[in-house]
């Protein structure tokens, strides 16, 4: 079980690391090394802003909790 849970945190911390690169800019940062300072037609309230806020919301709630069943587990076990 260790492993598998060891396995959905990688995975996740992964999938973390590249929606939060994939956000907008709201001013200076990486976002801005990778070209986003400059401005397109997509803006902070488009339907993809919007999804990947949602995706973004939804890999962190499954990353909070393999982190906590992953700590329950090595505590207890």
């Amino acid at each position: 079980m260790t492993v598998l849970f060891t396995a959905v945190l990688m995975i996740t911390s992964f999938l973390m690391i590249v929606l939060v690169l994939l956000h907008k800019g709201r001013g200076g940062g990486l976002s801005d090394m990778f070209g986003g300072g400059v401005s397109t037609s997509l803006g902070g309230s488009s339907v993809a802003e919007r999804n990947l806020d949602r995706y973004t919301i939804g890999i962190g709630i499954i990353w909070f909790a393999s982190v906590i069943a992953l700590g329950l587990l090595l505590a207890y076990a």
